[in-house]
């Protein structure tokens, strides 16, 4: 049902009513204690009255448009199974705002893989892209800062292709830049001196993979985990392969590493231009491997932002603070460059 009129300051305003099916449960989609419907009233400008099953929203057309469709999407992903959250929600009210072509329902439902009764699925359309062209390149590279989820997600469609047998190995890389000359003055072994820089894919291989199994896939090399140099000279077919932090590989290592590529593998590179560690002075293969391979067919290049963490929400925003630190930096450049070739001031 909708009503059209105008309020006092002339302003034309819409009331309209929709009606949640009685399959939904109402404390679903309102949140317990109404946290849902407070996010909705506070994220949009419209007026939300719930009775019973029936939501009324009144307000500037094209706000309660909004409202209806954040509800359509809410009912859509309850359905699906997963439960709503206050994250949820405020993901929702973000896609929507971006007038994105993709419903936010997709987005966030779509399962990768599932393990011990938790589900990766995309939390963003950032992510949700980045998954897409995994699937339909040979390469792709996911750029973007810490908390995005980039190698998170590329191991789980690693996991997923292996699980699928669309793989016959998984291999997962890192370049031990940290390491340096400094590797052979550290204690043990070879395996317990790189393990350390290693120590992030173990992790997140941990959440996707039963423990009790990954010994067995290690000893097999179903699952293999290295350091950048040790894939020097190979040719890695029927494998998955994951670089990450590629930020700190040289032009050189970055060549190496994707001419590994072999028949039926494919390749994801992931890393945060933004935090290179390699000596001053060295370029960084990752920020210059697009403009070499920049329209290149089957190669795919995915970025991701400060929206895109999925982390504490403190993150999102000290990585937003430090782009735009960077930013104004880059501006200021210029601008001290010109002031010393003028030389001092007389």
């Amino acid at each position: 049902m909708t009503e059209i009129t105008k309020s006092d300051n002339g302003d034309r305003e819409t009331t309209h009513t929709v009606v949640v099916p009685n399959s939904v449960n109402m404390v679903a989609v309102l949140g317990p204690g109404d946290e849902h419907l407070s996010l909705i009233e506070n994220a949009f400008a419209a007026d939300v009255h719930v009775r019973g099953n029936q939501i009324t929203m009144r307000g500037e057309p094209g706000e309660v448009a909004l409202v209806e469709r954040l509800l359509d999407e809410l009912v859509t992903i309850i359905r699906t199974g997963q439960g709503l959250s206050n994250e949820t929600v405020e993901r929702v009210i973000t896609m929507l705002r971006a007038e994105t072509t993709e419903r936010p329902a997709d987005v966030l439902s779509l399962n990768i893989l599932s393990n011990r009764g938790r589900t990766i699925r995309p939390k963003t359309l950032n992510q949700k892209r980045y998954v897409d062209a995994i699937d339909k390149h040979t390469i792709v590279f996911g750029i973007g800062p810490a908390g995005t989820g980039k190698t998170y997600l590329a191991m789980a469609k690693a996991v997923q292709a292996l699980q699928a047998k669309k793989v016959n190995r998984i291999i997962l890389s890192r370049p031990a830049v940290e390491a340096g000359e400094r590797l052979g003055f550290l204690p043990g072994t070879l395996s317990e001196k790189i393990d350390p820089y290693l120590r992030p894919l173990y992790d997140a291989l941990h959440d996707m993979v039963d423990p009790e199994s990954i010994p067995k896939l290690l000893a097999a090399g179903t699952i293999e985990v290295a350091p950048l140099a040790f894939l020097r000279g190979r040719s890695l077919n029927d494998s998955f392969i994951i670089l990450d932090e590629a930020q700190n590989t040289t032009p050189e290592q970055m060549k190496m590493f994707l001419t590994r590529l072999g028949f039926g593998s494919r390749i994801v590179v992931t890393g945060d231009v933004t935090q290179v560690d390699l000596p001053s002075g060295t370029k960084s293969g990752l920020r210059v491997v697009e403009e070499i391979l920049d329209g290149l067919e089957d190669v795919s290049f995915n970025r991701l932002t400060a929206h895109d963490v999925v982390r504490h929400r403190l993150v999102g925003q000290i990585v937003a603070a430090y782009e735009v630190f960077d930013a104004r930096r880059q501006q200021d450049q210029p601008h001290d460059g010109a002031r010393e070739r003028r030389g001092p001031h007389r």
